[in-house]
């Protein structure tokens, strides 16, 4: 299938979802509401897929081809949340196998009855992520956005998921995939923790201060590593592992440490680089389409890089993109090889 025509049948797709059954105004009314989706269709196994069902009350049990997911929730990101679910539902070759674990701090009952209503046939589990988990340990960063309790969730996944689950790959709430999950749950993390795209020409010392580069017991903490900049936003977690190696605790330190000496500037990424970098199970670069999207409105788009599609398209603010539609402020938009901006 032509790259076109593929890729606006993913566009429509997602249109005919994300559009409010009542009409998309009427969604965003009220910062109170959240909106309305229309119901996705079933997505059933294909040939050859292993007939296992997945209960939250056999929450222990460890299936091996049951594929994991976790994102987190809420009102403001809804709409990337919702396509990242229908995208990664219809390049799944066994989308019965995949199941959704959702981290959400605020208005779950709401949230867990917009999942279930957009997608009836979807196997999902709803986590309360307690804020006061790290309230005291955010230091304020460049951007408010990276300052959400939310944002740091995902350190403390293992901590709220089941036993049985060995594994897990998180998303960002503002992803969209175009492959089949499949192939990034099956790589070999080999003895690592954890798997995630590797930038190594990037410019590893601008993530933290210059405080942090003078002093010897900080810079010390690279020793042995060779360290890059990784994405967070797709990982692959051995959850086991990072219990047995007590994950959460470090990062935790990390952040103490930040609210007594200011060593960086962006949010929940540096404590990962800190306690990470260097000793990441590399992740083709396919599965991250770096650094795309932004909001038009403050000025920030960016384009397409040059290259083939990644498989996991990401967009870092799911707002929306073109001034000429700013009564349509909130709406998501996608971006693809062949329509570079389309709002919904």
């Amino acid at each position: 299938m032509p790259l076109e025509t593929w890729a606006l049948r993913l566009v429509f797709s997602l249109l005919l979802l994300l559009s409010a059954a009542d009409g998309s105004s009427r969604s965003v009314t009220s910062r109170s509401e959240l909106p309305i989706f229309r119901e996705a269709p079933a997505f059933r196994n294909g040939r050859g897929c292993a007939n296992v069902v997945w209960s939250p009350l056999d929450s222990n049990s460890h299936h091996p081809s049951i594929i994991h997911i976790a994102m987190t929730l809420d009102a403001f990101y809804l709409r990337g949340s919702v396509a990242g679910v229908l995208s990664v539902l219809q390049h799944a070759s066994c989308p019965e196998n995949v199941v959704f674990h959702f981290l959400a701090s605020h208005r779950r009952a709401e949230l867990r009855h917009t999942i279930l209503s957009t997608f009836p046939y979807l196997y999902f589990r709803l986590y309360h992520f307690d804020v006061n988990l790290v309230k005291g340990k955010i230091s304020s960063s460049i951007r408010t956005a990276l300052d959400q309790p939310l944002n740091y969730a995902r350190i403390y996944l293992a901590d709220l998921l089941p036993s049985g689950v060995r594994r897990i790959i998180y998303f960002d709430s503002d992803l969209i995939v175009v492959d089949d999950v499949a192939k990034l749950w099956s790589i070999n993390l080999g003895p690592h923790v954890l798997g995630a795209p590797e930038y190594c020409h990037a410019n590893f010392t601008s993530y933290f201060t210059g405080k942090f580069w003078s002093d010897p017991g900080f810079s010390r903490s690279f020793r042995g590593r060779k360290p890059c900049y990784f994405n967070t936003g797709v990982m692959v977690i051995d959850v086991e592992r990072w219990r047995e190696g007590r994950y959460t605790q470090r990062l935790e330190e990390w952040m103490r440490i930040q609210k007594r000496v200011r060593i960086y500037e962006l949010g929940s990424l540096p404590p990962f680089l800190l306690v990470f970098a260097g000793d990441v199970r590399g992740v083709e670069h396919r599965w991250n389409q770096h650094g795309l999207g932004g909001d038009n409105l403050q000025g920030l788009c960016r384009d397409l890089h040059p290259g083939p599609i990644a498989d996991a398209e990401r967009e870092r603010c799911t707002v929306v993109l073109c001034r000429p539609h700013e009564e349509k402020k909130g709406m998501l938009w996608i971006s693809s090889c062949a329509t570079n901006a389309i709002i919904f």
